[in-house]
């Protein structure tokens, strides 16, 4: 193979994180992300985002954000409005499902909510007899690669609020988002939007593994760790995680470096795509790319190249996505280009 556009994980972890775990992987500290480490990343994280006041908490992964973030925000019988493509309805085997939340979902072409969709799933779930609709699920960067601009969000949260609905954000590629030219804000600006609870993706961003929970509603801050407990999020060594977040948020702004690196090859990569012609229905935002190929072409490429199949496209075409990371070179993506338009001209 000669370049995996699989995700943005298919490498390992940047080098000044490991570093900065091995230099402090023989310090005695408690567990639990009781840990000092864990601390200065929750310091750290509260002043990029301007939060002193909000709780922060880190889980191994983003399905464990999802799941007893969303647990801890809903009552039995409460339910989720997400876009039918929302990672807990497409990416995670039910999770929320099975620990007994439904998942309103409801189509978005661009997989983005807006006003008139949360209406709509409202309307469906009016009956005494279903669940109750209570948290709005939004995804930024979302599963279609598109990004919510920071006006789009704020007059979602607003709505939201009129309906008496909490708002809970999937972050997983947040720091991508906020490097975004489209979505038009900062980490102080996400802080200030009024969500009741996001994550900040690391996996996704260099790191090992590992996310951090931010929680603004004072509702959902008493006996958290408890609800985390029972999920199976804690980690005894904990600390590890805290680490990976200190360091993306020390003074340089690691975080940012990387996401802003993920993005640049993907701007990179599409403006060769469109160049040669090739088709998508949307726009990307971030580091994710949806091209339509012909299935040939998709076929000829898949023999040097890892990506995924997103979807067909009648009987002769096929929508795929191609994911850009931190690691990304620029020489493999110029390389794809080339190897595509050879493709495009036998194909």
């Amino acid at each position: 193979m000669k370049h995996l556009f699989y995700d943005d994980y298919s490498e390992g972890a940047h080098p000044e994180i490991l570093q900065y775990i091995a230099e402090h992987n023989s310090d005695q500290q408690r567990g639990y992300g009781r840990d000092d480490y864990s601390e200065l990343a929750a310091k750290r994280i509260k002043t990029a985002f301007g939060l002193p006041g909000a709780d922060i908490h880190f889980l191994p992964n983003g399905t464990s954000c999802n799941v007893i973030g969303l647990k801890a925000m809903l009552q039995s019988y409460e339910g989720v409005i997400a876009p039918a493509s929302g990672h807990i309805n497409t990416h995670e085997a039910g999770a929320l499902e099975a620990a007994g939340h439904k998942i309103i979902w409801i189509e978005a072409s661009d997989g983005k909510l807006t006003a008139d969709l949360i209406d709509e799933a409202l309307s469906r779930y009016e009956d005494e007899h279903t669940v109750v609709p209570r948290v709005v699920y939004l995804t930024q960067v979302t599963e279609l690669g598109t990004v919510y601009t920071k006006d789009e969000i704020l007059r979602l949260i607003a709505h939201a609020k009129t309906k008496g609905l909490y708002v809970f954000l999937d972050g997983a590629r947040l720091a991508m988002a906020i490097a975004s030219k489209a979505a038009d804000m900062s980490a102080r600006d996400v802080g200030a939007l009024g969500l009741d609870m996001f994550y900040i993706g690391g996996t996704k961003n260099g790191g090992l593994y590992g996310e951090a929970l931010v929680i603004q509603n004072e509702r959902f801050k008493p006996y958290f760790r408890s609800v985390i407990k029972q999920r199976n999020g804690m980690m005894a060594k904990g600390r590890f995680i805290g680490l990976q977040f200190a360091r993306f948020f020390d003074e340089d702004d690691l975080w940012l470096t990387l996401a802003r690196h993920a993005n640049a090859m993907a701007e990179r990569l599409y403006a060769g795509l469109k160049e040669l012609g090739v088709a998508f229905d949307l726009a990307p935002g971030a580091n994710q790319l949806f091209p339509i190929l012909d299935n040939a072409v998709v076929e000829k490429l898949r023999e040097n190249y890892g990506f995924y199949d997103w979807r067909k496209i009648g009987a002769d075409r096929t929508q795929v996505r191609f994911v850009c990371s931190w690691a990304t070179p620029e020489s493999k993506v110029d390389a794809f280009i080339a190897d595509v338009k050879q493709a495009l001209k036998a194909g």
